[in-house]
């Protein structure tokens, strides 16, 4: 902090200098002048925040001094010493802003407690400059969003325009008197890839930026006339910046393309741009906005150059749906569960050569096929995992991204690279689980060699194995080709024709010791499998 003493007798200045603790309050340089002349000199270049001050000076008073602060230096805090106690001297210090007025001689503690009023409004009026500068950042900040969503829900319910009419005609002109009015669409999903990694990291920076240019050149100072649209992000589309045009809507071409050219000359790139027909305002605003964002969806991807397509008769033409991905959905599959890149590689290489023939590809086109790819992969994960919850799932509900090149045009080779693994990845998915479904079925059946003398039913197993009854029966049949009843029975059977070679054990303990509480259900069993009865077996195997 700084201070300035002005005053004709330097003895004065000297005893001002000795009697203020400076340190206390943190004032590291203190100026003297003379004379009012010299003060105001001093004041311009130093910029003191305390200023002490006699009145009677030659020159220029401190009268004078006082009226000047008050007009030009109105920050500044003045303390006056003066030797003079007429009235109208204390009158004019009061009424100019002065913090205390000290007579001569000077009182020490009557000047520190004047030092301490002084700096204490000092911090203070600082203190809410710094909390106002902040909140005026702030509202700067917030304000482009309040507009950005307001803006944003005028096209999809433009009856809310009446109650925020008044104050978009004061920030924007767009009052009563706007009868018509266009929307334009400038898409960010077909922006170039260095582009797109150039603002990864802050995409608010880019609408930011982006609307920042646009409002320019719509503004009434760019035109020379009324300001003709507004600029902004719209917050139902990550990829979408909104220009709502309303003034000069027949120069609408010539406008778009001065948009055009100062986007390019800030960003090195260019949008493709969809406008709509002239609408209604404000009743107009959502057919406006569906009828700019339709001839963008259907713009022919194919055609390297970004362009402005305004919307006309033929922009509601429906798109062509002549290829289908299910007509090569089955190759792809079997290629999937042949385990073999190469074969996917082929049968991706079919679909895109039918792909390539086509001589239009909307962005429509490229949802439907990545809607058609997403059905049928569903379908696959419940064909080959069935029974277990699709464990091999990890993905793939994805909203569509088009496969672009550095340039920001669509690359089948990119698509084709990016199908290719994603049903390669899928392949290992399924091998893997194959595997870990052999592994499992194994561990199943040595469970069951180990407990076939308890009474276990298939849900003990399930419940062991934490899988589903049903999936265990298909899994173990198809792994050893018999059921597992008959697989249990099997093993008992077998362990019992090597007890029946005991002859100390009777039928019956035989029959416990292989599982079976019933002698006669046992010898029954025993029976049907081998073709003759425990009895007639021990007889002729008897050593």
């Amino acid at each position: 902090m700084k201070a300035i003493i002005v005053d004709d007798e330097k003895h004065v200045r000297e005893a001002i200098k000795l009697l203020v603790r400076w340190s206390d309050f943190s004032i590291d340089q203190v100026l003297e002048a003379q004379d009012g002349l010299d003060a105001v000199r001093q004041i311009e270049e130093h910029r003191p925040q305390l200023i002490f001050t006699d009145m009677m000076m030659p020159v220029k008073s401190g009268m004078e001094l006082m009226e000047w602060l008050q007009s030009q230096y109105p920050s500044g805090k003045t303390i006056v010493i003066s030797g003079h106690d007429e009235f109208e001297l204390v009158r004019h210090a009061v009424q100019y802003g002065g913090v205390d007025y000290i007579l001569k001689p000077i009182d020490h503690e009557q000047l520190a407690a004047a030092v301490e009023k002084a700096v204490s409004a000092i911090r203070r009026e600082e203190s809410e400059r710094r909390l106002q500068q902040a909140r005026n950042i702030e509202m700067n900040q917030l304000k482009p969003v309040y507009w950005d969503k307001i803006l944003s829900n005028l096209l999809t319910e433009p009856k809310l325009y009446a109650q925020h009419a008044k104050a978009l005609d004061a920030e924007f002109g767009l009052g009563s008197s706007v009868k018509e009015c266009r929307i334009a669409i400038l898409s960010l999903d077909t922006i170039s890839l260095s582009f797109k990694d150039k603002f990864m990291a802050d995409y608010e920076l880019l609408f930011f930026s982006l609307t920042n240019i646009c409002n320019e050149l719509l503004s009434a100072r760019a035109s020379g006339g009324p300001r003709q649209g507004i600029a902004y992000r719209y917050w139902n589309s990550d990829s979408e910046a909104i220009l709502l045009l309303y003034g000069g809507l027949d120069q609408t071409q010539a406008l778009l393309e001065r948009i055009r050219e100062g986007i390019r000359d800030t960003f090195r790139s260019f949008f493709d741009t969809g406008v709509s027909r002239v609408h209604p305002f404000p009743d107009g605003l959502t057919a406006a906005y569906l009828e700019a964002r339709q001839i963008l969806r259907r713009r022919n991807l194919l055609i390297r150059e970004k362009r402005t397509l305004i919307a006309g008769p033929a922009a509601a033409a429906p798109s062509s749906r002549q290829l289908s991905f299910t007509d090569h959905a089955e190759p792809i599959r079997l290629s999937v569960q042949s385990g073999s890149e190469e074969q996917i590689r082929r049968a991706v290489a079919a679909w895109f050569a039918d792909v390539r023939k086509l001589e239009c590809i909307d962005m429509e086109q490229l949802e439907h096929w990545w809607h058609e790819y997403n059905v049928v992969r569903s379908r696959w994960l419940a064909e080959l995992f069935e029974g277990d919850g699709h464990r091999g799932e990890e993905e793939h509900s994805t909203p569509f991204v088009v496969p672009l090149d550095e340039e920001g045009f669509l690359s089948l080779d990119r698509w084709e690279q990016q199908l290719v693994r994603s049903l390669s990845e899928l392949s290992r998915l399924l091998l893997s689980h194959q595997r870990q479904d052999s592994n499992v079925i194994f561990e199943i059946a040595k469970f069951i060699q180990n407990h076939y003398h308890q009474d276990i039913t298939l849900q003990e197993i399930a419940n062991h194995f934490y899988l589903s009854r049903e999936y265990i029966s298909r899994k173990f049949k198809q792994e050893f080709h018999v059921n597992l009843s008959d697989y249990t029975s099997g093993i008992r059977i077998d362990k019992a024709k090597l007890l029946l070679l005991n002859p100390n054990l009777r039928i019956s303990q035989i029959a416990a010791m292989v599982g079976y509480d019933d002698e006669k259900y046992f010898s029954k069993v025993f029976k049907k499998t081998v073709g003759v009865s425990p009895n007639e077996y021990r007889k002729v195997n008897q050593p």
